[in-house]
């Protein structure tokens, strides 16, 4: 993902979000509507996200220093693994909290018309803000499915936006479901009963989101392509005529570091052999850009050593 395709939708959120929020807090106020409380501070709870997420892009810039020498890319990682926290204490608990309060303590909504008008703008604003995710996100996801697009994604900027703006959508379609039935029925409960389905829908939605961040924490290899755009541009056939075994590691979303032992002729030249290496270099940098850091270790091909490798996948 680029950084500027991720900031154009994470300001639309942000932008949407502190006016919804501030709506539904009005309507709360008037109405007593607990479903409205829950989710204007959903929305509260979704602006800061986006602000972390400004915050982790605008970090994740900083050049690499002595002591964090391959930089800061992961900057961007930590920050949308706050969101999940953000989105699972904030969001989720509180929605549970006051959901269980106002099925315990049930009453009437008052002033029908501010929750009701207040949701639907609210539907219509994220909404917008849901087609800009969508947007930014089919430029990237190529051929992938929506589940395969959110599981592999190397930058966490959209997957989060997506996944916080469904979110939204379907807890504001809670929240209305809610009300109405309060409304309908004149029995408070039913604005409890959304307000715990909100609370759910947020607790579930922080858990996924707190799962691929977490594995993009850990370090997570390049893709599939990249992987294989690697593989062949490391070996000429000439100087270097194997790949032995490969690692790679994604620092940040964009920066990738590439590790590999490469086979090379045993009567090469210490000079050819320090040719070869920058040749090989040259031709992964330009077959996938994002590669940074590379480190080619030459070494004379053995089959045993490289069969005992669980990991290896030799080029032929």
């Amino acid at each position: 993902m680029s950084a500027s395709g991720g900031t154009k939708a994470i300001v639309a959120a942000l932008s949407a979000n502190l006016a919804i929020a501030a709506a539904k807090f009005v309507a709360f106020v008037f109405s007593g509507s607990s479903s409205m409380l829950a989710e204007s501070v959903h929305s509260l709870a979704d602006s800061g996200n986006q602000g972390l997420l400004l915050l982790g892009g605008k970090k994740a810039k900083r050049e690499a220093t002595a002591e964090h020498p391959f930089g800061y890319g992961r900057e961007r990682y930590i920050y949308a693994f706050l969101v999940s926290i953000v989105l699972f204490t904030v969001g989720g608990m509180f929605a549970i909290y006051e959901g269980y309060e106002k099925i315990k303590h049930p009453h009437e909504i008052e002033a029908w018309y501010w929750p009701v008008g207040v949701l639907v703008f609210a539907i219509i604003a994220e909404s917008f803000s849901f087609r800009t995710a969508i947007k930014e996100s089919n430029e990237l996801r190529g051929g992938l499915t929506w589940r395969q697009f959110v599981k592999r994604a190397k930058a966490p900027e959209l997957p989060v936006v997506l996944l916080e703006d469904l979110g939204a959508l379907v807890g504001l379609v809670l929240a209305l479901i809610g009300v109405g039935l309060a409304l309908l029925t004149g029995d408070g409960v039913w604005d409890g009963i959304g307000t715990l389905a909100i609370g759910v829908l947020l607790i579930l939605i922080a858990i996924v989101l707190a799962a691929e961040t977490k594995s993009l924490l850990l370090g997570e290899a390049a893709g599939i392509d990249d992987i294989e755009k690697i593989k062949a541009a490391v070996v000429d056939g000439d100087s270097v005529t194997r790949l032995i075994h490969m690692r790679t590691l994604h620092l940040g979303p964009e920066e990738l570091l590439v590790a590999a032992k490469i086979a090379v002729r045993h009567d090469d030249t210490a000079a050819r052999v320090a040719e070869a290496i920058d040749a090989a270099e040259a031709r992964i940098r330009e077959a996938v850009p994002i590669a940074r850091v590379i480190y080619l270790e030459p070494d004379i091909y053995k089959a045993a050593e490289a069969a005992a490798d669980p990991l290896a996948k030799p080029a032929g």
